[in-house]
């Protein structure tokens, strides 16, 4: 059994405690890997071996560690069809997801190849007699990074393509449930040219993860995941005076207005809901309609396309590709069977069911079928708590106002969307809704790498969002410096506050 193990120093290493966790394909149900289980001492060495090999990377020039990255970048371009194989076979998404998720990835690395223009700083000649201005960006340290399943490579590339390039070291923590991307990108990187230590990935549990947001040789935390654990994170790891980005859960939303043009949002809206098997912090599982008849038509024409998704195995490609693969584990597969039982309990019309959904051949895998429930309301638990799962839930609503209520209300607010032929509208919605992230007849609006990344609300904590100028700003702190060269000595102390001007 092939065991995936941690990559320190620049090396693949195994833990010495011989402890290993299974790793299973979602598709099947079978165990496909092992997982090295790393001890504390090991990740405190993770944290070591990057701390030592942070003077030299940082004080490497800005267009040496760009060249790395325009490697990496044509080393991840040429590498895509292998890393998107094992996406599938540990996540269980739709093969042309995995490449779109790498695709998307991939634009980071791009966008931080641009870095020696990034960071070059302001620069104010002359804000006084023979004084001159200008700030640094500098690199912070050694900084880690605490990745979620649902993305194995993209959420990873959000991170560590910028603090690299930025002059930073970094120690990635994986999900366990899906491994192996992280570290196949890390032999990448060392092939592209970076030195040793200067990227490491651990695998560990959570409880000696901890070193990652308290130990004083760590700088700066990125986490996505769960809002509870995000939360904590953020406290833990300000507290102990690290710069934190943590971003948690999500419940978005699309209103859809009479005036829509039906037939795109109706594909639109399968798209965001399914695809990816609903496993998104930007899926879309909520819509609100605007108006009875708004919300008949939809459930009339989006009836018929939930019940003809095509679930199956990820790794079929081409005119064989399934629509929607499994769910990621057993555990989470329970999960969301649990909510939708919940919801039926609750008053929710059930019409489509995905439960007990089988793939021939597949008995053992991780499949829900697509759901759609109708006639939710703000009471229920499907529409309070994220279900990370292929559950779309109408809600109705009288008029626009209302509906935008509805949206703000909830305690999350990474992404929203509406759906309208009438720009007056569409600009009123972009304005008031409360969410980081606003799509117009876009029902996924991740920005592109050269924009940031971020919810609101409940959804994020801390102040600087994810790639993008924030991304540059986060994994930077910058210095200024005022500087005079007399031409001779000052021969008069100055006691007052300087005013250069």
């Amino acid at each position: 059994m092939n065991i995936v193990g941690n990559f320190i120093g620049g090396q693949i290493t195994h833990s010495a405690s011989n402890e290993t966790i299974p790793v299973y394909d979602p598709a099947t149900g079978k165990v496909i890997r092992e997982l090295t289980q790393s001890t504390s001492d090991e990740v405190a060495q993770a944290i070591e071996v990057a701390h030592a090999a942070f003077p030299e990377w940082s004080k490497t020039s800005p267009l040496r560690r760009a060249r790395v990255m325009f490697n990496f970048k044509a080393l991840m371009e040429q590498h895509r069809e292998e890393l998107a194989a094992l996406i599938v076979s540990e996540h269980g998404k739709v093969w042309s997801d995995a490449l779109g998720e790498l695709t998307r990835g991939i634009e980071v690395i791009e966008f931080a190849c641009g870095i020696p223009h990034l960071i070059k700083g302001e620069n104010s000649p002359n804000v006084g007699g023979g004084v001159d201005s200008y700030s640094l960006m500098q690199p912070v340290g050694v900084v880690a990074g605490i990745t979620p399943f649902n993305f194995p490579a993209m959420v990873p590339l959000w991170m560590f393509p910028i603090a690299l390039a930025c002059g930073n070291t970094f120690v990635l923590k994986p999900p366990a449930l899906d491994p192996s991307a992280s570290v196949r990108m890390a032999e990448l990187l060392k092939e592209a040219g970076l030195p040793d230590g200067v990227f490491n990935v651990v695998h560990s549990s959570n409880e000696d993860a901890e070193q990652l947001y308290k130990d004083p040789r760590i700088a700066a935390v990125s986490f996505v995941g769960s809002s509870g654990v995000a939360e904590h994170i953020y406290k833990t790891a300000s507290a102990h005076g690290k710069r934190v980005q943590a971003f948690g859960a999500a419940k978005n939303h699309a209103i859809v207005m009479p005036d829509a043009d039906l037939d795109a949002t109706v594909n639109a809206i399968m798209g965001g809901a399914f695809g990816s098997a609903g496993e998104r912090c930007m899926a879309l599982p909520v819509v609100v309609a605007v108006g009875e008849g708004t919300a008949d038509k939809l459930i009339a024409r989006l009836t018929p396309l939930i019940k003809a998704l095509r679930v199956g195995p990820g790794i079929q490609k081409g005119a064989e590709e399934n629509e929607m693969g499994p769910v990621v584990s057993a555990a989470h597969q329970k999960k969301v069977l649990g909510y939708i039982d919940k919801g039926e309990q609750e008053g929710a019309k059930l019409v489509v069911d995905g439960r007990n959904y089988q793939v021939p051949g597949h008995a053992e895998g991780y499949y829900v079928g697509g759901t759609l429930f109708d006639n939710v309301t703000s009471e229920m638990t499907i529409w309070r708590e994220e279900i990370f799962g292929p559950v779309l839930s109408i809600m109705r609503s009288p008029d626009f106002h209302s509906a935008l209520q509805l949206v703000n209300s909830h305690e999350f607010g990474n992404g929203s969307a509406i759906f309208t032929s009438n720009g007056h509208t569409a600009r009123e919605f972009v304005q008031d809704v409360e969410a980081g992230m606003v799509g117009v007849n876009v029902p996924v609006p991740v920005p592109m790498a050269f924009h940031s990344f971020g919810g609101w609300k409940r959804s994020v904590f801390g102040a600087l969002n994810v790639h993008g100028p924030d991304g540059v700003r986060f994994y930077t702190r910058m210095k200024t410096a005022t500087v005079r060269w007399p031409s001779g000595q000052q021969t008069v102390s100055e006691f007052s506050m300087p005013t250069l001007g």
